[in-house]
C-alpha cells in the first residue's frame, strides 16, 4: 500500500481534518495551535509525547493539547492509517460554555492515547460528518457531541500552561516571549542571552524543560503557523514562504511536510 493523504479545511469554522496512510514518513517534533484528536484505523503508530514513548494501535484515540510537542512514525512495516481532526481552542471554549451554560475553561487531556471504543466511535462519526454531504446542523451536532464526550471521558483538569517554577520558569517564559515577538528575525543564542541574562546552557535547558522543544524548533513552528495563515488567506505559497521567514518555497515545503504530513500546495487546495 503506497502512502497517501486526504486533507480538508472547513471554510466556516476553525476545523481541519486529515486522513492518511504512512509507511516511511517520519513526523519531526512539532506542536499544533489546536486541539488534535486522532483515530488509528489500521496498523500502529509510535510517537514521543510528554517525555515518554507512546503507541496508538487500531481502534485507539489520540488526544493532543494545544502546543503539545510530539513526533510520529509507523510502528509496523505495513504502516498505519489514521484520521485526525484539529479543532481551534476558541471553538472548544464556545462548545463547552454553551453546554455548561456558563464560561468554561480549556480542558487538559492527561493521556495522549485513549483506549475507549465509545470515543473512537464518536470521533469516527464526527470525521464522517465533516467530510460528507452532511448538513451544517448535523455537523454542528456532531462537533458538540464529540467534544463533550472527549472532555467527559478523556480530560482531567482545566488546561494551564505547564511552566516549571523558580528561575528556570522565568527564563523559559522570557525566551518564549522573545521568540513570539521576533520569530521572523534571524536570532542567535547571543540575542536570547541578552534578553534573559542567562547563560546559553541555562536558557536552552530551561526552555526544553518547560516546553519540550528547543528554541530553534519553537521558532520554526511559529514560522510554519505564519505560513499556514498566509496560505489560508490566499497568498501564493512562494510568497507565503518568504513572508514567514523561510528561504524559499522548497525550504517551506520540506518543513511543512515533516511537521504536518502534507505539502503547502495540498494545504492551499484543501480550502
Amino acid at each position: 500500500m503506497s502512502e497517501w493523504v486526504e486533507y480538508r479545511r472547513m471554510p466556516d469554522r476553525p476545523v481541519e481534518v486529515m486522513r492518511a496512510h504512512f509507511e516511511r514518513h517520519v513526523y519531526h517534533l512539532h506542536a499544533h495551535e489546536t486541539y488534535s484528536f486522532g483515530l488509528t484505523d489500521f496498523g500502529a503508530q509510535s510517537f514521543d509525547c510528554r517525555g515518554a514513548a507512546r503507541v496508538s494501535a487500531a481502534g485507539m484515540v489520540m488526544a493532543f493539547n494545544p502546543d503539545e510537542p510530539h513526533d510520529g512514525h509507523s510502528a509496523t512495516e505495513a504502516g498505519f492509517t489514521y484520521r485526525i481532526v484539529h479543532i481551534g481552542t476558541e471553538l472548544i471554549t464556545d462548545l463547552l460554555s454553551d453546554r455548561a451554560g456558563r464560561p468554561a475553561g480549556l480542558p487538559l487531556f492527561a493521556e495522549p492515547v485513549l483506549h475507549d471504543p465509545l470515543l473512537a466511535g464518536a470521533l469516527g462519526r464526527l470525521y464522517a460528518s465533516l467530510t460528507s454531504h452532511a448538513t451544517e446542523l448535523a455537523r454542528d451536532e456532531a462537533l458538540s457531541a464529540t467534544v463533550a464526550a472527549l472532555v467527559q471521558r478523556g480530560a482531567r483538569a482545566p488546561r494551564t500552561r505547564t511552566v516549571i517554577g523558580g528561575g528556570n520558569g522565568a527564563i523559559a517564559r522570557r525566551v518564549r516571549d522573545v521568540l513570539d515577538e521576533r520569530y521572523l528575525e534571524t536570532l542567535s543564542m547571543d540575542d536570547l542571552v541578552a534578553s534573559t541574562g542567562a547563560s546559553r546552557f541555562a536558557l536552552y535547558r530551561a526552555f526544553r524543560a518547560n516546553y519540550g522543544l528547543a528554541p530553534s524548533d519553537y521558532q520554526r513552528i511559529l514560522r510554519l503557523r505564519a505560513a499556514r495563515r498566509l496560505i489560508a488567506a490566499g497568498r501564493p505559497v512562494a510568497e507565503a514562504a518568504v513572508a514567514a521567514g523561510f528561504a524559499d518555497q522548497a525550504h517551506l515545503t520540506r518543513w511543512f511536510r515533516r511537521c504536518y504530513g502534507i505539502t503547502p500546495g495540498v494545504y492551499s487546495r484543501a480550502g
